[in-house]
């Protein structure tokens, strides 16, 4: 029987009732977003700090070092004297015997807080400890956010830093730097950096970033590819590659280009607005030009050969092995064949 995995509420609850005092005696993190698990860590740490006297009532352990058994001997000692004890377990995953947290879950110690990060999905909702943690309220979990969702979350993050950024241009900025929120945060870092005491955050200080940073973007590549020039196309993917991008993000990416750019003759027949037309075909308005003079070199047999190539690419990455600069070569070969 395949095992379930646990649904607990999400991290972000946690977070806020941190925030507003509200502290429990365990927390355990799980998930696959790791800046969720990370902003929940460092609410936590910074609420718990007024209550901790004593460095010997902080402790990080590690899952890999460390036993249950021994950090639960620590959790049930006396502070030195400090209102509270603070523990960290990092790589709660990693622990071996699990189970004999099940019963500290159960009546944890009022002098200590005890915060746990599992990294990933946990599964098997029926086994301890995960049992008697869910049944206590403890668990919080740390879901990707994905689209709208991200969308909103960079407009809102960026606004409590001081600074102003339209979703369009959040768009802009997930399409270059992708949908990771730890990579979001270091580009919104480098922005920040390069505005200044300007709050404005437009196009063209997302664009001067990468030309200061002499990074290739997305838009970079989907330019070259659209005016069909295969050696500056290959010369921008190799890079992105060589900088980290990852061969399933361009082929996401370029296929979502194609399929805009699919729909791009019907809208030049209507009467759409440049940037409601950008918004239908899933680009920046800024790019929108480029569209338009690439539907134009860009025969529907072409897009539907491009279609096939990067579906072929995606089943390749899917189930083999393949270097990925060759892939991601072979792939823009044949788009541009």
């Amino acid at each position: 029987m395949a095992k379930s995995k646990i649904s607990a509420p999400s991290i972000s609850e946690a977070v806020k009732n941190i925030k507003s005092g509200k502290l429990l005696p365990v927390y355990f993190f799980f998930g696959e977003d790791s800046f969720g698990i990370d902003d929940a860590v460092k609410a936590l740490e910074e609420a718990v700090k007024p209550m901790i006297e004593s460095e010997f009532d902080r402790e990080t352990f590690r899952g890999d070092e460390k036993s249950i058994t021994e950090v639960l001997d620590f959790a049930s000692a006396f502070p030195f004297g400090s209102e509270k004890k603070f523990i960290l377990v990092k790589d709660f995953d990693k622990i071996k015997d699990k189970k004999a947290l099940a019963s500290y879950a159960a009546s944890p110690t009022e002098f200590t807080i005890l915060a746990l990060v599992n990294n990933g999905a946990v599964t098997a909702a029926a086994s301890e400890p995960f049992k008697t943690l869910a049944k206590n309220n403890f668990m919080f979990e740390a879901k990707e956010l994905k689209g709208n969702t991200l969308l909103n979350w960079l407009v809102n993050f960026t606004n409590e830093k001081g600074k102003n950024l339209t979703h369009d241009n959040a768009r802009l900025l997930m399409d270059i730097s992708g949908e990771n929120r730890n990579l979001l945060e270091a580009q919104l870092d480098k922005i920040f950096t390069y505005l200044g005491d300007n709050a404005e955050i437009s196009v063209d200080s997302i664009r001067a970033l990468s030309t200061q940073l002499k990074e290739f973007t997305i838009f970079d590549l989907q330019n070259a590819i659209g005016k069909k020039n295969k050696q500056e196309a290959l010369r921008i993917a190799l890079s992105m590659l060589e900088k980290g991008a990852e061969p399933t993000y361009l082929v996401h990416m370029l296929t979502r280009y194609f399929t805009g750019l699919a729909r791009v003759k019907e809208l030049s027949n209507t009467n759409v607005p440049d940037q409601s037309a950008a918004r239908i075909v899933g680009t920046h308005p800024f790019y929108y030009k480029d569209y338009l003079s690439a539907r134009k070199i860009f025969t529907d047999d072409k897009i539907i050969s491009a279609a096939s190539a990067l579906f072929k690419a995606d089943m390749t990455i899917k189930t083999s092995s393949t270097d990925e600069k060759l892939l991601i070569t072979v792939l823009i070969t044949e788009i541009l064949a």
